[in-house]
C-alpha cells in the first residue's frame, strides 16, 4: 500500500515560515513527479508547486518568490519531498497536500496524481 503523510503544518504569524515534509512508503518515489497542492475553505484544490524526477521545479505565480519545493531522490527515501514556505500571508491559509504523479506537468497541474496524502493544516494569522 502506498502512503503519503504530510507534517509540519500549524499556526504561524504573517511573515513567518513553515517547512512541510512529505513522508512516503510503499513505492519508490524517485520515479514520480512530487507536487504540493492546497485547498482553502470554500475553494477548490489548487496546484502550489512541483518538482520533477530531475529536480526541475514549477510554482504557482502567487508563491514562486516565497516557497521552495525540494525532493530527496535517494531510493526508498522516507521523505521524498519538502515544501519550505517563507513570508507567509493570510491567503496561504489552507490544507496542504503532498502528491506523487507519473503524469506530465499539465496533468499534474490539473490534479492528476496517482497518490495523495491526507493533508496538513496551515493557518496564517496574527
Amino acid at each position: 500500500q502506498v502512503l503519503l503523510i504530510e507534517s509540519g503544518g500549524g499556526l504561524v504569524q504573517p511573515g513567518g515560515s513553515l517547512r512541510l515534509a512529505c513522508a512516503g512508503s510503499g513505492d519508490t518515489f524517485s520515479n514520480y513527479l512530487m507536487a504540493w497542492f492546497r485547498q482553502a475553505p470554500g475553494k477548490e484544490r489548487e496546484f502550489v508547486a512541483g518538482i520533477s524526477r530531475g529536480g526541475y521545479s514549477k510554482y504557482d505565480e502567487r508563491v514562486k518568490d516565497r516557497f521552495v519545493v525540494s525532493r530527496n531522490n535517494t531510493r526508498y527515501a522516507t521523505f521524498p519531498s519538502f515544501l519550505q514556505m517563507n513570508d507567509l500571508k493570510s491567503e496561504d491559509t489552507a490544507i496542504y497536500y503532498c502528491a506523487a504523479s507519473l503524469q506530465n506537468w499539465a496533468a499534474v497541474r490539473r490534479g492528476e496524481c496517482e497518490h495523495w496524502g491526507q493533508g496538513t493544516q496551515v493557518t496564517v494569522s496574527s
